[in-house]
C-alpha cells in the first residue's frame, strides 16, 4: 500500500476533494458572525440606509435569535423608516422580556407617541419608571409627552432627572427652557450653561446660548434680583447674592467681556463665601478656566458667538492661540456632575 504509485486518476480525485474542502473552509470562514453584522448594520444606520441596517439585522437575528441589542436596534431602524408596524412587530415583544432595559421603554414610548396613542405612550413610561425609577432618558421623555399636551408638571419629570440622572443633557435642556419662560432667574442660567458643556456642538446648543445670554440680560435690567426667587433655597439666594454684588460691572451693558468680568468675580466671591456650603461642578469648571487663563475665550464662546458673530470671529483672531487653547482642551474633556450636589428644591 505505502509503495503503491497514485494513478493521475487518483491524484486528480484527491486534489479535487482537496479543493473543495479548501472551498468549503473559506467559505466558513467567510461567514460573518452576528457581531460583525450587528457592526455593519450600525454603519448602514448611522449612513442613513435603514434598508439594508434591516436586512442585515435580520440576518444577525437568525444567528442570534435571543440577542436584545439587535432587536432594539432592529426596531430603531424600522421606526427611523417610518415603518411604524414593523416597529411595533419588533418592541412589542421585547416588553415582556425579564431584560428589558430603559432603552426598550424609550423605544416603545416613541412608537407610541409617533402613532398618537398618548394614553399607552403614558402607561409605558409609567412602567418604565417603576421598572428603572433612575433613567434619565425615561424622564425626560415623559416630561415631553405632558410639555406637549400643555401639562407643566413636565417639569417635575425633568428635575427628577436631573436628581437621578445628572449627566442626562436633555433634561438640562427642556428644564433650561423651561424656567426661561418663567419669573425664574437662577435656574435656566445654571440648567444651560450645564448643557451647553454636556452637548457643546448641537443645534440645540445655540439655541440655549441664546437664551443665556437673554437671561443675564434679564437677570441685571431688574433693580431687584430676589423679587419672585425662591427664598426659601439657600443655594438660590447665595447665587443671587453674589450675583446682586456684580451689578456694577453691567452698568454698561451686557457684552461678551462685561459676562466674562462678573463671572470672574462672582467665581472669586462663590469661592470665598459659599463653596463648602453647596459645592458645584459647573463652579469648579469655572474656576478651572479661570486658572487656565481660557475663562474669556469660554465667555466668547458662550456668549459672543451668538451676540455677534462678526465680532466674535475677530476676537477669536486677535486671541488665536487663548481659543485654540479652550477649544482643544473643551474637546478633550467630557463634563459630568454629581447626584450628590442637586439644590433645586421648589419644583419637586
Amino acid at each position: 500500500m505505502y509503495g503503491k504509485t497514485l494513478s493521475l486518476n487518483d491524484m486528480k480525485i484527491i486534489v479535487s476533494l482537496l479543493f473543495g474542502s479548501l472551498l468549503q473552509l473559506g467559505v466558513y470562514a467567510q461567514t460573518p458572525d452576528a457581531k460583525s453584522l450587528h457592526e455593519t448594520a450600525g454603519n448602514f444606520m448611522k449612513q442613513g440606509d435603514f434598508n439594508n441596517a434591516i436586512l442585515v439585522l435580520n440576518k444577525a437575528l437568525e444567528l442570534e435569535p435571543n440577542n436584545i441589542e439587535l432587536s432594539k436596534d432592529l426596531a430603531l431602524a424600522y421606526f427611523q423608516k417610518n415603518d411604524l408596524p414593523k416597529t411595533q412587530t419588533v418592541i412589542k415583544p421585547l416588553l415582556e422580556r425579564a431584560d428589558a432595559d430603559a432603552s426598550v421603554y424609550q423605544l416603545a414610548g416613541m412608537l407610541y407617541k409617533a402613532t398618537n396613542d398618548l394614553k399607552e405612550c403614558e402607561r409605558i413610561y409609567k412602567k418604565g419608571l417603576k421598572n428603572f425609577p433612575t433613567s434619565g432618558p425615561l424622564y425626560n421623555d415623559y416630561g415631553e409627552l405632558l410639555w406637549g399636551k400643555d401639562d407643566y408638571n413636565a417639569i417635575k419629570l425633568w428635575e427628577k432627572g436631573i436628581e437621578t440622572d445628572p449627566n442626562c443633557s436633555s433634561n438640562y435642556y427642556n428644564a433650561s427652557r423651561y424656567y426661561y419662560f418663567t419669573q425664574d432667574k437662577v435656574w435656566n442660567l445654571i440648567y444651560g450653561e450645564i448643557f451647553v458643556n454636556m452637548e457643546s456642538y448641537s443645534r440645540r446648543t445655540v439655541e440655549i446660548k441664546t437664551l443665556l445670554l437673554e437671561s443675564y440680560k434679564k437677570l441685571f435690567t431688574e433693580s431687584d434680583m430676589f423679587k419672585s426667587q425662591d427664598t426659601k433655597n439657600g443655594f438660590v439666594v447665595a447665587f443671587l447674592n453674589s450675583m446682586t454684588r456684580q451689578s456694577g460691572v453691567a452698568s454698561g451693558g451686557i457684552t461678551p467681556d462685561a459676562l466674562t468680568m462678573i463671572r470672574t468675580r462672582f467665581i472669586l466671591d462663590w469661592f470665598e463665601k459659599e463653596a463648602s456650603k453647596f459645592p458645584y461642578r459647573l463652579f469648579d469648571y469655572q474656576r478651572q478656566l479661570i486658572k487656565e487663563g481660557t475663562f474669556g475665550a469660554y465667555n466668547q464662546w458662550l456668549f459672543g458667538s451668538v451676540q455677534n458673530l462678526d465680532a466674535f470671529q475677530t476676537w477669536t483672531t486677535t486671541h488665536t492661540d487663548e481659543y485654540s487653547q479652550f477649544i482643544n482642551s473643551q474637546k478633550s474633556r467630557l463634563f459630568k456632575t454629581s447626584n450628590t450636589q442637586y439644590y433645586q428644591t421648589a419644583s419637586k
